[in-house]
């Protein structure tokens, strides 16, 4: 039996929403909490990132759909918000699964991000449990969840247009021989496509004054 996050939230439970983060680090853990956290409070990217995670079912023959098995029957699986929250985290660390272990069991922040409370919830996970459940978060899931969370920033983007947008870019200088107009149409180039490069940081703050 599989559910994508358990409804009924248990005692000492912390509602995903506030759970309060270290904005201010800089590490790499309250980065990647912050964007989970974003993706389950807002409901244009929550609903189709769920309906995706809902088929990160183990793989069994003649029962289920697909080859997959039953979501509705059998003893209780991992909840696949914690396979996700777990999964972004193995990849976004790069760690491997003992990391993910400890950080599972031990981190006061991303337990409650799994759905645990602060106090009397126990729940360990075992690392055999772990690789079982994070297999199934595979490349093919998380290309479809980046997909949804990019077309939901495109509208937030579009949403700032009316009012206008900053972007800064970095640069360097790089002695080459490049003679006119290449150098012009080069730069004219690097002008129109900085917004869709990574290496320009588009602010997306409302201009000021």
């Amino acid at each position: 039996m599989r559910k994508v996050i358990e409804p009924q939230m248990q005692i000492g439970e912390q509602a995903i929403g506030a759970i309060q983060l270290n904005l201010k680090s800089r590490d790499d853990i309250p980065q990647i909490l912050r964007g989970l956290q974003q993706i389950y409070t807002v409901p244009e990217i929550r609903k189709p990132v769920f309906a995706i995670l809902e088929e990160v079912l183990p793989a069994q023959k003649g029962e289920g759909k697909n080859g997959h098995a039953d979501p509705n029957n059998g003893r209780p699986g991992m909840a696949q918000w914690n396979i996700l929250v777990l999964g972004v985290l193995r990849l976004g660390l790069n760690a491997d699964y003992d990391r993910i272990q400890e950080l599972a069991n031990q981190h006061k922040t991303i337990r409650l991000m799994l759905g645990h409370s602060d106090w009397l919830d126990e729940t360990h996970y075992e690392l055999q449990t772990l690789k079982d459940n994070l297999q199934l978060f595979t490349p093919e899931i998380l290309d479809r969840i980046n997909i949804e969370v990019v077309r939901a920033g495109h509208q937030a983007l579009k949403k700032s247009l009316a009012d206008g947008i900053v972007g800064r870019c970095d640069s360097f200088v790089v002695e080459t021989d490049v003679h006119f107009p290449t150098d012009i149409n080069q730069t004219a180039q690097g002008k129109r496509c900085g917004s869709l490069r990574l290496s320009c940081s588009a602010a997306g703050r409302k201009r000021r004054g």
